[in-house]
C-alpha cells in the first residue's frame, strides 16, 4: 500500500526547519560520516541563531573545525526562513569544489550558476568564487543591483578581502598609450618628489615605484578621466568586434568600479605598469552585496578584525562580539619550531638539506614569499606550485607521498589535512603585491601597524596543515628577518591565544635542545610526526582550557580613515579632515603620525590647499619617508658622530638592545639576510645599508629617500670623511651602465653642493659587477662594493657580532674597539677593504 507521508504530522522537513542544529538533525540525505554535529558546531548555530536578525555577524573559526558546514546550514536556515536568495562566497575556485563536496553529503542543495532559477526562488544555495562577485563586469550588478541577495556569507574572509582589493585595483601597462599620456601628464609633478626617481622610471629599473603627489593627482582629474574612459570605450568596442587588448583587461574589469571616485584614488608609476587604487574598497559600487539584509564573514580566529571595516565597510558600532565556539580547543595540534632562534649559527641552506631528508618520508609544504625565493628551493624541491597548477598539486599531495612541495605566496584559501602536510615551513617574510602598498611597507617600515599585518600573514600561513581538531603537522619559521620581527616587542602578543599556547609549549620543548644542530631536531619532530602520546598529551593539554576571544577588535585610526573615505565621497571633506584630524591628534609613533598628516593634508587640498602643504610640511618633519610640499623641505646635513667609533657602537647596541645578546645577534642577522643582491628590493636594502653603520660606529642617512635628493644612503665614518653610496642590489646585467653611472655622479655633485670642501668623500656603487658600459663616464675615485666585497664584509660583521655576543657587554667600548680591529671593520680601513676598482668596456 502507497503511504502519503503529506498527512503524517511532525513538522520537521529539512525544508521548513529554522534552527540550523535541527536542521542537520532532519536533513534526509545526509553521508553516514554526518551522525552527530561537532559540539564548536552546535555552539556557533545556538548563538548566531539568537542574532540572525542582524545586518552583520562575524563568526570566527579554527581552521578545520567544520566552517563549511556550520556556513551551508546557516544558509539553509536562511532560505527556510525565506531570507534568500543565499549565496556563499569562497576565495578561490578550488574552495568552490569543496564547498559542493561537502553541500553533496550533507544533502544540501547548491548550485554555481547565478542565473539558476532554483537559487533565485531560495531553494538553491548559491556558491561562487569572490571574483564572480566583486569585478566590474559582475553579473550581479555595477552599480545597480541585478540579482539581489538576502543572505551572504563570505568564508575564510580575509583571503576573499585580499582578492576584492586586487579587483579594485586598475592596472595600465607600461607598453600602452594610456601609460605613455599619463607619464607625460605626470613627470614634472614626479621630477619635483624625485628627479633620481624619473631617470629611473625612464631606464626601466624594476625597483623603482613612485606615488603621484595627490595636489598633481586632483589638479589634472579631469584630463586623468577623459584618458582612461577613452581607451575604456575603444576597448569595449574592441572586445565586441573580438580585438581586445590583454593589456587593458585591467582597465575593463576596474572602470566602473572605480570611475566614480578616482579623486579619491592613488596613483604609483612604476617601471612596468601604472597602477590606481582606491584608499579604501569601494564597495557601494556593488549594490546587491550593499543592500543584502544578512551578511556574515566568517574567518579564523584572526586578532585584528579592522580589514572587514576597511574593505567590506562594516559599520563596527554594530556588532557587539563576534559568535565563537565556548572553547578554542577545536584546533589540530602543531609543534612550531624556530631552528635559527635555537641556533643563530643555522643557515637556510642547513634546513634545506634537513627538509629534504625529511621529505623522503613526509610531505613537506614550504610558502615562500616569492617566485625569486623559490629559487632557493628549485634544487631540492620535487613541485612549485603556482596559480596556475595550485589545484592540480593540492590534489597530488592529498592522493599520496609527493615530497617536498614550494608554494609561492600561498598563505590561505588552502586544506591541507593529515598526510597531505605534515611539516609545514614558513620561509621569510610574506611579500605585499601591490605598488601602493609596497609604498605604505616603505614609509611605515618598522611601526606597530606593520607589524600587525605581517603576523597576520604569518598566521594564515601556518594554518594551512591542521585542518581538524585530530590533524597534526610540525611547523618551521625560517628566515632571520621573519624570525627577526617575531622577537620585536609585542609581536607575539598579535598571534591568536591557540598559537600563543602552542608557540610556548614548542618553545618549551625546544629549550632543552638550545644550541643543537638542526640535525638535532629530528628526534624533537618526531614526538609530533610518531604520535607520542606524552607530546600528545602536553599539546591538547596548553588548549583545552582557551576561551576564543569573542570581542570584534577594530583598529579606531582604520575605522576613522574608512568614515572619512565615505566623507569625501559625497564630498564632504570637512568631515573627512575632522576623522584624520582626530587619528593624528591620538597617535603618538612618529612614522605613522606623519602618514597619517599625509593622509590629512590630502582631504585638506579639497578645502585650503595653503594649508594642506603646510600640513605635509610638518608630515615630513616625523616621516621624511612621506610626500614632499611643492617648496620642499631644507636638507638637514648629517651630524658628524663625537667620540670614537667604538664608543658610538656601543651606545647604539645598548640603547637598542639593553644588554640582550640573543636578540642583538637576531637583529644583525636580520640585517645580513636584507643585504642580498636580488631584484625588487631597493627600499629594503638601502634601509639595512644605512642601518650597517650604526652598526659599525658610523652614522648614516638615506637622502634619496628622506630628501628626494642625493645618494641612496651617505655614511659619515668620521673625522669628516664621507662614503656616498648608490645602492644597485637589483641589477641583473653583468655591466654597470649608463644610467647607474650618471645617478651615481650626479650625487658626487650634489654632495660637492652641500658639503663645503673640508669634508673629504669616497664615492661607492654596490653592484654585483665591477665593469661599466662603454658609453658610461665614471668618475675616476669610484669605488665598488661587488658580491665578493658584500660577502665579505657581511661575514665580517656576523664574526665581529658573534665574538660581542659571547663577551656579553655592548658597554666594554675597549673590547668593541678591539673586535673592530680584528674583523678589519676600522673606518680607517673600510674602503680598502671591501670595495675594489672598476674598469670600463
Amino acid at each position: 500500500m502507497k503511504i502519503n507521508f503529506d498527512m503524517l504530522g511532525g513538522d520537521n522537513s529539512a525544508d521548513t526547519v529554522v534552527n540550523p542544529r535541527e536542521i542537520f538533525s532532519v536533513l534526509p540525505k545526509k553521508d553516514p560520516i554526518y551522525n552527530y554535529p561537532r559540539d564548536v558546531q552546535t555552539e556557533v548555530w545556538n548563538k548566531w541563531f539568537e542574532v540572525r536578525g542582524n545586518e552583520y555577524n562575524v563568526i570566527k573559526m579554527n581552521t578545520g573545525s567544520g566552517k563549511t558546514v556550520v556556513g551551508l546550514l546557516i544558509l539553509k536556515s536562511c532560505l527556510n526562513e525565506g531570507k534568500g536568495p543565499a549565496v556563499y562566497v569562497v576565495p578561490d575556485p578550488y574552495l568552490v569544489s569543496q564547498v559542493f563536496e561537502e553541500a553533496k553529503k550533507l544533502g544540501i542543495e547548491v548550485t554555481d550558476d547565478q542565473e539558476s532559477i532554483r537559487f533565485k526562488k531560495g531553494q538553491a544555495i548559491l556558491v561562487i568564487n569572490v571574483y564572480k562577485l566583486f569585478n566590474g563586469k559582475s553579473s550581479f550588478g555595477v552599480l545597480e543591483n541585478k540579482i539581489p541577495i538576502g543572505s551572504i556569507i563570505i568564508d575564510d574572509a580575509h583571503a576573499c578581502l585580499d582578492i576584492t582589493e586586487s579587483q579594485f585595483t586598475m592596472e595600465i601597462p607600461y607598453s600602452t598609450d594610456v601609460y605613455t599620456k599619463l607619464f607625460t601628464t605626470f613627470k614634472g609633478a614626479l621630477a619635483e618628489q624625485s628627479d633620481t626617481g624619473i631617470l629611473e622610471l625612464e631606464a626601466q629599473s624594476p625597483t623603482v615605484n613612485m606615488l603621484v603627489p595627490f595636489w598633481s593627482w586632483q589638479d589634472n582629474i579631469r584630463d586623468v578621466t577623459g584618458i582612461l574612459y577613452e581607451a575604456y570605450r575603444i576597448e569595449e568596442e574592441n572586445f565586441r568586434k573580438g580585438t581586445a587588448d590583454k593589456d587593458y583587461d585591467s582597465l575593463r574589469f576596474s572602470w566602473q568600479l572605480l570611475k566614480n571616485c578616482l579623486s579619491q584614488c592613488s596613483c604609483i608609476f612604476g617601471s612596468d605598469k601604472i597602477e590606481i587604487s582606491p584608499k579604501c574598497v569601494p564597495i557601494l559600487s556593488i549594490p546587491s552585496f550593499v543592500d543584502c539584509k544578512r551578511k556574515i564573514f566568517m574567518s579564523a580566529t584572526l586578532a585584528d578584525d579592522s580589514i572587514l571595516v576597511s574593505h567590506f565597510n562594516i559599520n563596527a558600532d554594530k556588532i557587539k562580539f563576534a559568535i565563537t565556539p565556548e572553547s578554542s580547543d577545536d584546533i589540530g595540534d602543531r609543534m612550531i619550531l624556530i631552528p635559527q632562534e635555537l641556533n643563530p649559527d643555522i643557515k637556510d641552506e642547513d634546513i634545506k638539506d634537513f627538509l629534504k631528508e625529511e621529505s623522503k618520508k613526509h610531505n613537506v609544504v614550504v610558502i615562500v614569499p616569492s617566485h625569486y625565493r623559490s629559487n632557493f628551493w628549485k634544487d631540492s624541491c620535487d613541485l612549485v606550485l603556482t596559480t596556475s597548477n595550485l589545484q592540480e598539486g593540492i590534489t597530488k599531495l592529498k592522493n599520496g607521498h609527493v615530497g617536498l612541495v614550494v608554494m609561492v605566496n600561498k598563505y590561505d584559501g588552502i586544506d591541507l589535512a593529515k598526510e597531505a602536510c605534515e611539516i609545514l615551513v614558513i620561509d621569510g617574510l610574506p611579500d605585499v603585491r601591490r605598488k601602493i602598498d609596497k609604498i605604505e611597507q616603505g614609509i611605515l617600515f618598522g611601526t606597530d601597524d606593520s607589524l600587525s599585518k605581517v603576523i597576520q600573514r604569518i598566521e594564515q600561513g601556518m594554518g594551512r596543515g591542521i585542518r581538524s581538531k585530530d590533524d597534526y603537522c610540525v611547523v618551521f619559521l625560517m628566515g632571520r628577518t621573519l624570525i627577526n620581527h617575531l622577537y620585536v616587542d609585542g609581536a607575539m602578543d598579535k598571534f591568536t591565544p591557540a598559537t600563543k599556547a602552542q608557540i610556548k609549549l614548542s618553545d618549551q620543548l625546544a629549550e632543552q635542545v638550545r644550541g643543537a644542530s638542526i640535525g638535532d631536531l629530528k628526534d624533537v619532530i618526531n614526538y609530533s610526526l610518531l604520535r607520542n602520546t606524552s607530546w600528545i598529551s602536553k599539546s591538547k593539554g596548553v588548549l583545552v582550557h582557551l576561551k576564543y576571544d569573542a570581542s570584534f577588535k577594530v583598529n579606531q585610526v582604520i575605522k576613522k580613515q574608512r568614515e572619512a573615505f565615505n566623507a569625501a565621497l559625497i564630498r564632504d571633506y570637512h568631515k573627512s579632515v575632522q576623522l584624520i584630524n582626530e587619528t593624528v591628534n591620538e597617535t603618538s609613533e612618529l612614522k605613522t603620525r606623519g602618514y597619517l598628516k599625509q593622509q590629512l593634508a590630502e582631504y585638506l587640498y579639497f578645502i585650503d590647499q595653503q594649508e594642506s602643504h603646510v600640513t605635509l610640511k610638518s608630515a615630513v618633519n616625523d616621516n621624511h619617508l612621506v610626500l614632499h610640499p611643492l617648496e620642499g623641505i631644507q636638507y638637514a646635513k648629517l651630524q658628524r658622530f663625537i667620540g670614537s667609533q667604538a664608543v658610538q657602537a656601543s651606545d647604539f647596541f645598548m640603547q637598542k638592545y639593553n644588554n640582550n645578546s640573543n636578540k642583538f645577534i637576531l637583529g644583525v642577522n636580520k640585517l645580513l639576510e636584507q643585504l642580498i643582491f636580488k631584484p625588487d628590493s631597493a627600499p629594503v636594502f638601502e634601509e639595512a645599508c644605512k642601518e650597517l653603520a650604526f652598526y659599525l660606529g658610523f652614522s648614516a642617512q638615506r637622502p634619496e629617500a628622506e630628501y628626494k635628493k642625493g645618494p641612496d644612503v651617505l655614511w659619515e665614518v668620521g673625522n669628516l670623511e664621507y662614503l656616498v653610496i648608490e645602492c644597485k642590489n637589483g641589477a641583473t646585467a653583468p655591466t654597470i651602465n649608463k644610467h647607474d653611472c650618471n645617478q651615481l655622479n650626479g650625487s658626487i655633485v650634489w654632495f660637492e653642493e652641500k658639503y663645503d670642501s673640508s669634508c673629504r668623500f669616497t664615492p661607492v656603487m654596490i653592484h654585483p659587477y665591477t665593469v661599466f658600459e662603454y658609453a658610461s663616464s665614471p668618475n675616476r675615485y669610484i669605488r665598488i662594493i661587488n658580491t665578493e666585497k658584500l660577502d665579505l664584509l657581511k661575514s665580517r660583521v656576523h664574526g665581529f657580532a658573534k665574538a660581542l655576543a659571547a663577551h656579553g657587554s655592548f658597554g666594554d667600548t675597549k673590547k668593541i674597539d678591539e673586535l673592530l680591529n680584528t674583523y678589519s671593520l676600522k673606518a680607517s680601513t673600510f674602503v680598502q677593504e671591501y670595495t675594489v676598482g672598476f674598469t670600463v668596456r
